[in-house]
């Protein structure tokens, strides 16, 4: 499916009616390795299409045409919040990104896909992780086995035991996850429906328009018929492996 589609469904809200949009996140939470520690400016490399994380960092978005954006609007933000001075932005394809430096946090939020799958971004994040350091990747995950008749909808997943499995096939330990409830999970979704709904009745002739109307249904129908029961979200932290550090 079209990237473009994607960062449509996410895009800011266009209107008041959809600013519940802003109440779909769970509060945060301090992560394990800022408790009882003083503050520090860590270094970051992020991935993808998260929202810029305070910090040293340096952010990489897959794309092009278009997409620039996002890049844009992300870079409109951080100087809204008076951080754009610690923030880089790389406009390219993160699956291709390499870099000598090493980060204290390399996080890839919901787009795993630029590794072609879960393994394969890890194994593009671990390079630019310094020993000590921590991953942040965030994933969906099957609520048990699903039925066979949701499978083709939800396959790429697996259990969250299945999906430490492959942190540690991958040299990581799992050592803290926030997992979204099912109000959260509805709540994100559901918003991207009337952003989309949105933007169709705004751009009725654009050349996309009837392959993002069926874009929209299919994942409006997606979600209520399997996703909702079958499909969680989470965003975990990983650190390397005791034995696999380097």
């Amino acid at each position: 499916m079209s990237l473009r589609f994607h960062e449509i469904a996410e895009s800011p809200a266009p209107h008041p009616q959809s600013d519940h949009r802003r109440q779909a996140r769970p509060a945060r939470r301090d992560l394990p390795h800022q408790r009882g520690r003083p503050p520090t400016r860590p270094r970051l490399w992020q991935g993808g299409d998260a929202q810029p994380l305070v910090g040293a960092l340096r952010a990489v978005r897959r794309g092009r045409g278009h997409q620039r954006g996002l890049s844009r609007r992300r870079r409109e933000r951080a100087t809204e919040l008076g951080v754009s001075d610690r923030l880089t932005f790389v406009h390219g394809d993160a699956g291709g990104y390499t870099t000598e430096e090493r980060f204290d946090l390399v996080s890839c939020i919901g787009a795993t896909w630029i590794g072609g799958g879960l393994t394969g971004t890890l194994d593009l994040m671990r390079p630019m992780l310094r020993p000590d350091g921590l991953a942040l990747v965030g994933e969906p995950y099957w609520i048990g086995d699903p039925p066979a008749s949701a499978l083709k909808e939800l396959e790429g997943f697996t259990t969250l035991a299945g999906t430490d499995d492959r942190f540690e096939a991958a040299g990581f330990e799992l050592v803290e996850m926030v997992l979204a409830d099912p109000d959260s999970w509805d709540r994100y979704m559901a918003s991207q429906w009337l952003t989309l709904s949105d933007w169709l009745l705004a751009n009725p002739d654009d050349a996309d328009a009837p392959a993002l109307r069926d874009f929209l249904r299919q994942s409006r129908r997606s979600h209520l018929e399997y996703g909702r029961q079958h499909l969680g979200w989470g965003v975990f932290v990983l650190r390397p492996k005791a034995q696999d550090r380097t």
